[in-house]
Protein backbone atom coordinates (compact mmCIF):
# COMPACT_ATOMS: atom_id res chain seq x y z
CA UNK A 1 0.00 0.00 0.00
CA UNK A 2 1.81 3.34 -0.93
CA UNK A 3 1.74 6.55 1.52
CA UNK A 4 0.19 9.49 0.06
CA UNK A 5 2.59 12.17 -0.81
CA UNK A 6 2.51 15.87 0.26
CA UNK A 7 4.79 18.42 -2.07
CA UNK A 8 5.87 21.89 -0.49
CA UNK A 9 4.22 25.03 -0.63
CA UNK A 10 4.77 26.76 -3.12
CA UNK A 11 5.75 29.65 -1.79
CA UNK A 12 8.14 27.49 -0.62
CA UNK A 13 9.36 26.40 -3.38
CA UNK A 14 9.69 29.75 -5.05
CA UNK A 15 11.55 31.21 -2.31
CA UNK A 16 14.05 28.64 -2.97
CA UNK A 17 13.91 28.50 -6.64
CA UNK A 18 13.62 32.48 -7.14
CA UNK A 19 16.64 33.94 -6.57
CA UNK A 20 18.67 31.55 -8.43
CA UNK A 21 16.60 32.55 -11.36
CA UNK A 22 16.77 36.13 -11.09
CA UNK A 23 20.49 35.76 -10.69
CA UNK A 24 21.41 33.43 -13.08
CA UNK A 25 18.63 34.35 -15.73
CA UNK A 26 16.98 37.62 -15.09
CA UNK A 27 20.19 39.72 -14.79
CA UNK A 28 22.53 38.43 -17.33
CA UNK A 29 19.58 39.51 -19.69
CA UNK A 30 19.07 42.76 -18.40
CA UNK A 31 22.81 43.79 -18.66
CA UNK A 32 22.89 42.43 -22.34
CA UNK A 33 20.21 44.57 -23.02
CA UNK A 34 21.42 47.50 -21.23
CA UNK A 35 24.28 47.37 -23.01
CA UNK A 36 23.74 46.92 -25.82
CA UNK A 37 23.39 50.57 -27.49
CA UNK A 38 27.05 51.59 -25.85
CA UNK A 39 28.67 48.01 -26.61
CA UNK A 40 27.33 46.85 -29.52
CA UNK A 41 26.45 43.07 -29.41
CA UNK A 42 29.88 41.89 -28.90
CA UNK A 43 30.30 43.70 -25.58
CA UNK A 44 27.25 43.25 -24.51
CA UNK A 45 28.18 39.22 -24.75
CA UNK A 46 31.18 39.84 -23.14
CA UNK A 47 29.18 41.71 -20.49
CA UNK A 48 26.86 38.85 -20.13
CA UNK A 49 29.26 36.14 -19.67
CA UNK A 50 31.19 38.33 -16.84
CA UNK A 51 28.26 38.74 -14.80
CA UNK A 52 28.04 34.59 -15.00
CA UNK A 53 31.49 34.00 -14.22
CA UNK A 54 31.17 36.60 -11.19
CA UNK A 55 28.30 34.31 -9.82
CA UNK A 56 30.11 31.21 -9.54
CA UNK A 57 33.74 32.76 -8.72
CA UNK A 58 31.72 34.81 -5.91
CA UNK A 59 29.80 31.54 -4.26
CA UNK A 60 32.77 29.49 -4.82
CA UNK A 61 35.16 32.01 -2.56
CA UNK A 62 32.84 32.38 0.04
CA UNK A 63 32.40 28.35 0.12
CA UNK A 64 28.60 28.64 -0.88
CA UNK A 65 26.99 25.90 -3.50
CA UNK A 66 26.72 27.06 -6.94
CA UNK A 67 23.26 26.64 -8.29
CA UNK A 68 23.31 24.12 -11.55
CA UNK A 69 21.39 27.66 -12.80
CA UNK A 70 23.99 29.57 -12.84
CA UNK A 71 26.57 27.04 -13.87
CA UNK A 72 24.25 26.41 -16.72
CA UNK A 73 24.17 29.72 -17.65
CA UNK A 74 28.13 29.99 -17.57
CA UNK A 75 28.93 27.19 -19.93
CA UNK A 76 25.87 28.26 -22.31
CA UNK A 77 27.26 31.79 -22.25
CA UNK A 78 31.18 30.95 -22.95
CA UNK A 79 30.04 28.43 -25.81
CA UNK A 80 27.91 30.38 -27.67
CA UNK A 81 30.05 33.14 -27.87
CA UNK A 82 33.21 30.89 -29.45
CA UNK A 83 30.98 29.58 -31.69
CA UNK A 84 29.51 32.80 -32.93
CA UNK A 85 33.50 34.15 -33.16
CA UNK A 86 34.17 30.80 -35.17
CA UNK A 87 31.22 31.28 -37.84
CA UNK A 88 31.35 35.30 -37.74
CA UNK A 89 27.68 35.29 -36.95
CA UNK A 90 26.06 36.71 -34.67
CA UNK A 91 22.50 35.01 -35.95
CA UNK A 92 24.42 31.83 -34.83
CA UNK A 93 24.63 32.93 -31.54
CA UNK A 94 21.13 33.92 -30.78
CA UNK A 95 19.95 30.76 -32.75
CA UNK A 96 22.16 28.84 -30.48
CA UNK A 97 19.53 28.41 -27.25
CA UNK A 98 16.82 28.13 -29.60
CA UNK A 99 18.51 24.78 -30.90
CA UNK A 100 19.00 23.67 -27.59
CA UNK A 101 14.86 24.30 -27.09
CA UNK A 102 14.03 22.32 -30.09
CA UNK A 103 16.18 19.14 -28.72
CA UNK A 104 15.11 19.56 -25.01
CA UNK A 105 11.48 19.77 -26.15
CA UNK A 106 12.38 16.80 -28.95
CA UNK A 107 13.50 14.96 -25.78
CA UNK A 108 10.47 15.17 -23.78
CA UNK A 109 8.29 13.85 -26.82
CA UNK A 110 10.54 10.72 -27.70
CA UNK A 111 10.38 10.05 -23.67
CA UNK A 112 6.74 9.31 -23.95
CA UNK A 113 6.48 6.03 -26.52
CA UNK A 114 8.79 3.88 -24.22
CA UNK A 115 6.98 4.83 -20.91
CA UNK A 116 10.16 6.18 -19.38
CA UNK A 117 8.74 10.27 -19.64
CA UNK A 118 11.26 13.21 -19.01
CA UNK A 119 8.93 15.04 -16.95
CA UNK A 120 9.21 12.14 -14.28
CA UNK A 121 12.98 12.05 -14.44
CA UNK A 122 12.97 16.08 -13.60
CA UNK A 123 10.25 16.59 -11.13
CA UNK A 124 12.63 14.75 -8.66
CA UNK A 125 15.09 17.13 -9.68
CA UNK A 126 13.14 20.44 -8.30
CA UNK A 127 11.09 18.10 -5.28
CA UNK A 128 12.20 15.61 -3.19
CA UNK A 129 9.89 12.58 -3.84
CA UNK A 130 9.24 8.97 -2.75
CA UNK A 131 10.47 5.87 -5.15
CA UNK A 132 7.09 4.31 -3.93
CA UNK A 133 4.88 7.15 -5.43
CA UNK A 134 6.71 7.36 -8.62
CA UNK A 135 6.20 4.05 -9.30
CA UNK A 136 2.44 4.52 -8.84
CA UNK A 137 0.79 3.56 -12.35
CA UNK A 138 -1.80 6.63 -12.13
CA UNK A 139 1.35 8.81 -11.13
CA UNK A 140 3.68 7.61 -14.30
CA UNK A 141 0.42 7.93 -16.32
CA UNK A 142 0.54 11.86 -15.42
CA UNK A 143 3.83 12.33 -16.17
CA UNK A 144 3.62 10.84 -19.84
CA UNK A 145 0.81 13.53 -20.33
CA UNK A 146 3.03 16.24 -18.87
CA UNK A 147 6.18 15.03 -20.95
CA UNK A 148 3.94 16.48 -23.73
CA UNK A 149 2.59 19.11 -22.53
CA UNK A 150 6.36 20.42 -22.15
CA UNK A 151 7.03 19.06 -26.21
CA UNK A 152 4.28 20.89 -26.99
CA UNK A 153 5.54 23.88 -24.89
CA UNK A 154 9.08 24.12 -26.27
CA UNK A 155 8.01 23.69 -30.38
CA UNK A 156 5.61 26.61 -29.50
CA UNK A 157 8.77 28.52 -28.11
CA UNK A 158 11.17 27.68 -30.52
CA UNK A 159 8.73 28.56 -33.67
CA UNK A 160 8.01 31.88 -31.70
CA UNK A 161 12.06 32.42 -31.35
CA UNK A 162 12.58 31.53 -34.93
CA UNK A 163 9.89 34.04 -35.96
CA UNK A 164 11.31 36.61 -33.98
CA UNK A 165 14.62 36.40 -34.73
CA UNK A 166 14.10 36.92 -38.85
CA UNK A 167 11.53 39.46 -38.13
CA UNK A 168 12.95 41.93 -35.83
CA UNK A 169 15.89 44.13 -34.19
CA UNK A 170 18.40 42.23 -31.86
CA UNK A 171 17.02 44.35 -28.71
CA UNK A 172 13.48 44.12 -29.83
CA UNK A 173 14.48 40.10 -30.37
CA UNK A 174 16.42 39.60 -26.91
CA UNK A 175 13.66 41.72 -24.66
CA UNK A 176 10.41 39.75 -26.44
CA UNK A 177 11.46 36.26 -26.87
CA UNK A 178 12.64 36.55 -22.93
CA UNK A 179 9.58 37.50 -21.62
CA UNK A 180 7.39 35.24 -24.26
CA UNK A 181 9.60 32.21 -23.07
CA UNK A 182 9.55 32.95 -19.18
CA UNK A 183 4.84 33.59 -20.03
CA UNK A 184 5.15 30.27 -21.85
CA UNK A 185 7.49 28.40 -18.85
CA UNK A 186 5.60 29.95 -16.25
CA UNK A 187 1.93 28.90 -17.70
CA UNK A 188 3.07 25.48 -18.04
CA UNK A 189 4.09 25.46 -15.13
CA UNK A 190 1.32 26.54 -13.54
CA UNK A 191 -0.94 23.87 -15.34
CA UNK A 192 1.60 20.92 -14.67
CA UNK A 193 1.21 21.84 -10.82
CA UNK A 194 -2.52 22.18 -10.64
CA UNK A 195 -3.11 19.23 -12.86
CA UNK A 196 -0.62 17.21 -10.47
CA UNK A 197 -2.67 18.21 -7.61
CA UNK A 198 -6.07 17.52 -8.91
CA UNK A 199 -5.03 14.53 -10.61
CA UNK A 200 -3.26 12.64 -7.36
CA UNK A 201 -6.30 14.07 -5.16
CA UNK A 202 -8.85 12.37 -7.62
CA UNK A 203 -6.32 9.01 -6.86
CA UNK A 204 -6.29 9.46 -3.03
CA UNK A 205 -2.15 9.52 -3.90
CA UNK A 206 -1.58 13.20 -2.00
CA UNK A 207 -2.59 14.21 1.60
CA UNK A 208 -4.80 17.31 2.66
CA UNK A 209 -3.93 19.77 5.09
CA UNK A 210 -5.99 20.67 8.42
CA UNK A 211 -7.00 23.96 8.23
CA UNK A 212 -7.40 25.37 11.50
CA UNK A 213 -11.35 24.90 12.77
CA UNK A 214 -9.73 21.39 12.06
CA UNK A 215 -11.60 20.23 8.69
CA UNK A 216 -9.35 18.74 6.29
CA UNK A 217 -8.98 21.12 2.77
CA UNK A 218 -7.37 19.71 -0.19
CA UNK A 219 -4.30 21.30 -0.72
CA UNK A 220 -5.07 22.62 -4.16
Amino acid sequence: MSVPFEIPRLRVLARHALPNIIEGTIIPVGLFLLTLRVLGVWGAMVVGLGWSYTAVARRAAMGRPVPGIIISRAVTLTARPLLAVATGSVFVYFLQPTLGTALVAGTFLVSVPPGRPLAQRLASDFCPIPAHFMANSHVRQFFLRISLLWAVTGFVNVALALWLQVSQSVGTFVLVKSLASASLTATAIAVSIVWFKRSMLRHGLLHVRVARSGSPVPIG
